[in-house]
């Protein structure tokens, strides 16, 4: 299908032009890289053993809140995010909708630049025994902040991004503090350009 190759070909160009933060973000990319170059079904969950998946930290405006969802697959409090679909063009494209699908907020907005990569087996669920190769995108609620708990989700809640829940994933920890510095600068470049 047209929309495969689409996707496909959008995943490699975004990680092909991005710019990994570290050494081992580095090593993940290139890791994707590969698994796209290699599997021409590699955005869709029926690619095993791996296949790749596009995720979101939604923050708050002022960028001090983040909104995680305690997932009720996994019973941890995580980003929001997951499989590409039929119709995704592109994986920041999936991200936004994922987002936007999980928490019920409108009038989100995406940095299509990816914020980290992340590896990691799945032991539950439909896709138990695999493993995601997730991309992460940092989304803001551009207004209000009251989100609806999908049925993905056991409940939804906002935290303050630099003190996020005991239960949340240390890779939820890392994307917060990514996104922080992300903030960060890009406020520094606004306020000195």
């Amino acid at each position: 299908m047209e929309t495969d190759l689409v996707l496909h070909d959008d995943a490699v160009m975004t990680l092909d032009g991005w710019r990994a933060p570290d050494g081992t973000q580095a090593e993940l990319r290139e890791h994707y890289l590969r698994w796209l170059a290699e599997h021409p079904d590699a955005m869709w969950r029926s690619c095993r053993p791996e296949h790749l998946t596009a995720s979101a930290l939604v923050v708050d405006a002022t960028g001090s809140r983040a909104l995680l969802t305690l997932h009720k697959t996994v019973g941890r409090w995580l980003q929001l995010g997951g499989h590409c679909e039929n119709g995704d063009s592109t994986l920041a494209g999936a991200a936004l909708r994922e987002a936007t699908e999980e928490s019920g907020l409108t009038d989100l907005s995406i940095d299509p630049s990816p914020l980290q990569l992340s590896r990691h087996e799945i032991l539950a669920g439909g896709c138990a025994g695999t493993f995601h190769l997730d991309v992460q995108f940092l989304v803001t609620a551009t207004v209000g902040t009251d989100y609806v708990v999908s049925e993905e989700s056991h409940d939804l809640a906002w935290f303050p991004i630099n003190a996020l829940p005991e239960s949340a994933d240390h890779v939820v920890e890392e994307l917060a503090a990514r996104a922080t510095r992300r903030l960060a600068h890009s406020a520094g470049s606004v306020s000195s350009g």
